[in-house]
């Protein structure tokens, strides 16, 4: 198990450098450079040549990556472009927004779609895996600006129920926030259920179907015995990787939610940093978010592993 670990911990660190060569590369090795990004066509040579030299863009590509990775494991990121202040400081009450709607979101999204799931995969081809499956299809299918304007439209404008969008800064108290989260927070919901209990029922069926689960059957098992004693430990597994991968997407905040709802997340500040050409925040996000898929796809494959005798088995 420990090996594994080294291992896992070793491939994750490689990822995370090569995502950071690229991240960097393509914010910083393009045609160009962060000053002529950032002017524009009101550029003038006295503004490029100040800003490349307190930025340092003079200086070696390579010298620039290693400083940029020396200072981001340091926590430092630099200064934001637009608003002339640390980035960490800007994006830190953001993290902690796109924490909140996330969170939220994966607490309704991962129980609700493992139980319709299960029942959809159980009941399959009867009414009740016909009426789940055309419900996720439509969710699915539905975009998620399209889910949010209709939330608007009945939810706020037609019940006055919750705020539109939401109009307070990054910083403000979470009791402030939690009427403009429910709004985002169902869209999200809505969107990731369909497709993770899609999964779900694809797994399902597949274990159902499986020798041991059958051989269990013809033993002449209880019908509960056989779901929750063989196929329920093996249905699970497999989805916890699908799970992680999910939380780490919805903690990190989706653009299009938090563009329709003005929701004050690293999904806005994404947009907001590339529409203002403003290269470190840029990079600090993309950063950042490799990092939470990394760490959560390294926690699930850690917690399957643990838990599965057979992957221990073939890994070890």
């Amino acid at each position: 198990m420990l090996k594994l670990i080294i291992q896992r911990l070793l491939f994750s660190v490689i990822t995370l450098t090569i995502v950071a060569i690229v991240v960097f590369a393509m914010t910083d090795l393009l045609p160009g450079d962060w000053a002529t990004a950032y002017f524009g066509k009101w550029a003038t040579e006295e503004g490029l040549a100040a800003m490349r030299e307190e930025y340092g863009l003079n200086r070696p590509a390579t010298e620039r990556f290693a400083e940029w990775v020396g200072n981001a494991l340091r926590g430092d990121f630099g200064d934001s472009l637009t608003r002339k202040k640390p980035v960490v400081e800007l994006i830190r009450f953001r993290l902690r927004n796109s924490v909140l709607l996330g969170g939220l979101a994966s607490l309704v999204t991962i129980p609700l779609a493992t139980l319709l799931g299960i029942t959809a995969g159980l009941r399959h081809d009867r009414a009740a895996d016909a009426i789940i499956s055309t419900g996720s299809i439509v969710g699915m299918s539905t975009p998620e600006f399209v889910i949010g304007t209709l939330l608007i439209w009945a939810l706020s404008v037609g019940l006055g129920l919750f705020p539109s969008m939401t109009l307070g800064n990054p910083d403000a108290p979470i009791a402030d926030l939690l009427p403009n989260v429910v709004m985002p927070t169902i869209t999200l919901t809505i969107a990731s259920t369909a497709y993770l209990l899609r999964m779900v029922r694809t797994i399902t069926i597949n274990v159902l179907t499986s020798e041991y689960v059958e051989m269990a059957t013809l033993k002449g098992l209880p019908r509960a015995r056989v779901v929750f004693r063989h196929a329920l430990p093996n249905i699970l597994l497999p989805t916890i990787n699908i799970m992680a991968l999910m939380l780490s997407g919805l903690l990190g905040g989706t653009f299009v939610v938090e563009v329709v709802f003005n929701y004050p997340g690293l999904g806005r500040a994404l947009v907001d940093a590339v529409s203002f050409r403003d290269v470190p925040m840029v990079q600090a996000i993309a950063l950042l978010w490799a990092v939470m898929y990394v760490f959560f796809n390294l926690g699930a494959d850690l917690v399957t592993t643990f838990l599965d005798p057979r992957l221990r088995s073939l890994r070890g």
